[in-house]
C-alpha cells in the first residue's frame, strides 16, 4: 500500500492533459491493486458515460458493453457512489445479460470504485480480472479506494482549470469586443457629428436592422476606415 501511495502521489498533473495523467494513474492502479490485470476510468457527465482511460482492452471492452446497454458494475458505482464488487461474473445475476456477454472478453470478476467528490460521484474506477475473486481480500478494496481518490482529486482539479480559463478568454473576449465598439463609436462620431450616446444608437440600430452582433457590426466599420486609409 505505501508503495501505491508513493507512486500516486508522484503523478505529475502540471502541464499535462487531464488524459495522460488518468493513463498513468490507470497504469499504477494495474500494478498496485491486488488481483487487477486491466483497468480503466469512467467519467459520467450527466446523462454521458465514457471511459476516460484505461490500461489494457479488457478493461475498454467491459466498459464498452456496460455503456451499450446503460446499465452494469462501473456505471451503477458511479451513479450511486456505491462500491460495487463481482467475484464470479459465471454466477452473477445483479447484470445477467452484461455478466455473460463480458465473459467473452475473459472478465471473471470485476471491482468498481465509485469516484468520490464533495458528497457526489463524477465517476468510477474499474479493475478486472480474468480470474475468478481476484478482489474478496480488504486489501484490493482499500487500494481501490486509495486510487479512486486520486483520481477523483485530478478530474476536479482538471475542470477547475478549464473553467479558469473559459472565465479569462470571455473576459478577454469581452474587453476586445468593448476596444472595437468604443474605435467604431469614434468613427460615426466624427463622420456624423454625433454624441457618444447617439453613435452607441447607430452601431445597435445597424445590429438588429442586419441581424449581426453588435461587435461585428463595430469591427466592419473599423476595418473599412483602416482600409480607406492604407488605400
Amino acid at each position: 500500500m505505501e508503495e501505491l501511495l508513493r507512486r500516486l502521489s508522484g503523478v505529475a498533473f502540471q502541464g499535462r492533459t487531464l488524459d495522460d495523467a488518468l493513463t498513468e494513474i490507470t497504469a499504477i492502479a494495474a500494478g498496485g491493486i491486488p488481483g487487477a490485470e486491466s483497468t480503466s476510468i469512467t467519467l459520467i457527465r450527466g446523462e454521458t458515460s465514457f471511459t476516460a482511460a484505461h490500461h489494457g482492452e479488457m478493461a475498454l471492452q467491459a466498459d464498452e458493453l456496460q455503456y451499450e446497454r446503460g446499465y452494469g458494475p462501473c456505471m451503477d458505482a458511479g451513479r450511486g457512489g456505491v462500491v460495487l464488487r463481482v467475484d464470479d461474473m459465471r454466477t452473477e445475476t445483479r447484470w445477467p445479460d452484461y455478466a455473460v456477454k463480458v465473459q467473452e472478453c475473459g472478465v471473471r470478476s470485476s471491482l468498481s470504485v465509485p469516484l468520490p467528490y464533495q458528497g457526489t460521484s463524477v465517476g468510477a474506477l474499474n479493475v478486472y480480472s480474468t480470474r475468478p475473486q481476484a478482489f474478496s481480500s480488504p486489501e484490493s478494496e482499500q487500494a481501490g479506494l486509495e486510487v479512486a481518490q486520486a483520481i477523483a482529486v485530478a478530474v476536479v482539479n482538471a475542470d477547475s482549470y478549464a473553467q479558469l480559463d473559459e472565465q479569462a478568454r470571455n473576459m478577454r473576449l469581452a474587453m476586445e469586443s468593448r476596444a472595437v465598439i468604443e474605435q467604431a463609436k469614434g468613427v460615426l462620431m466624427a463622420q456624423r457629428r454625433v454624441g457618444a450616446d447617439q453613435a452607441f444608437e447607430i452601431l445597435r440600430e445597424a445590429s438588429q436592422r442586419y441581424n449581426r452582433k453588435l461587435r461585428d457590426i463595430a469591427g466592419g466599420i473599423v476595418a473599412s476606415v483602416r482600409e480607406g486609409r492604407e488605400g
